[in-house]
């Protein structure tokens, strides 16, 4: 035998091993898949949907990661709503944007006049950033009126009320941040009558709007984080109560709006920090008076145990 058939020989052998142990290889890989993707611990890394199973009484819902830019949870997201009082976000954004936080508010007749008492008294005086604080924190209607003066320190239109011209600053900084099914009619978002709301909006714009907020004027919505304040106006001390008493009970709040009317049943915003400047906007539109505070529970707790895994 010459050298060139040894190393025929050779060759050969080392190919048929070599097939040998890919079809040993692959019958042992087939055989054993559950044990090795253990060991890799593959299956361990598929995440889990914490959503999945929620049963929620709002008829449009929406969770948003403000950080990442991704939405994390919906429901009818993009559905046009009654907003209820969740209008005083955008009333109090505006107010913010327009005049300066030490402007002083006087109430008026006119305002006490409005649905719901909230305490106030005709020609009480208060400075804006703590008649913010009252107004979102309590919900006050007469409040939210008062503020939709303040549109004649800055502009003056003869042919308009000075709430009229400030209900049109509020659909302009709805185009301007990007609302697209949301838009007012009044400040304060009382129901006109029994078939039309004084506003209208999606969860998705909602958690967008707070969103905003966060982003660029948190001071705004820094009391609604409290169960109970005690704010000043130039005349008295308030005991105010926040409408979410449930509000402290949320892991790191930002903020926290409710909206309630015949029209719209119940609504709430919240919005909370996952970690060091990780906003998280969990929005509910559509439900009970009690259910948006537990659909909002649910949310919450889903988000956390998310990234938790």
């Amino acid at each position: 035998m010459n050298i060139l058939q040894k190393n025929k020989k050779i060759i050969l052998l080392i190919i048929l091993l070599i097939v040998v142990v890919s079809i040993v290889f692959i019958i042992y890989q087939k055989d054993n898949k559950d044990i090795i993707l253990s060991e890799l611990d593959i299956t361990n890394n598929i995440p889990e949907d914490f959503f999945e199973h929620i049963s929620l009484e709002a008829k449009s819902a929406f969770v948003w990661d403000a950080k990442d830019g991704r939405v994390l949870y919906s429901l009818n997201e993009e559905s046009q709503l009654p907003l209820a009082s969740l209008t005083k976000m955008m009333t109090a954004l505006v107010v913010s944007d327009l005049v300066p936080s030490k402007t002083i508010i006087t109430i008026d007749e006119s305002d006490i006049e409005v649905e719901g008492d909230s305490g106030l008294f005709s020609g009480e005086k208060w400075t804006l950033s703590n008649a913010l604080d009252y107004i979102l924190m309590t919900s006050s209607n007469d409040g939210a009126h008062s503020l939709a003066s303040v549109i004649g320190y800055v502009k003056q239109d003869e042919s308009k009320t000075a709430r009229e011209l400030f209900i049109e600053e509020m659909n302009k900084k709805t185009q301007e941040i990007g609302l697209a099914q949301t838009y007012f009619l009044n400040e304060s978002g009382l129901d006109m009558n029994e078939e039309i709301s004084g506003a209208y909006g999606s969860a998705k714009d909602m958690a967008f709007l707070m969103g905003h907020i966060i982003e660029n004027n948190a001071k705004i919505l820094e009391a609604t984080r409290y169960s109970e304040l005690k704010i000043n106006s130039k005349n008295l001390i308030y005991d105010a109560e926040n409408t979410n008493q449930y509000a402290e009970s949320i892991p790191g709040i930002l903020g926290s709006k409710t909206g309630f009317t015949d029209l719209a049943g119940g609504n709430l915003v919240v919005g909370f920090d996952l970690g060091i400047n990780h906003p998280i906007i969990v929005s509910v539109l559509g439900s009970t008076r009690e259910g948006r505070f537990k659909d909002v529970n649910k949310l919450v707790k889903a988000t956390i145990n998310k990234f938790k895994k």
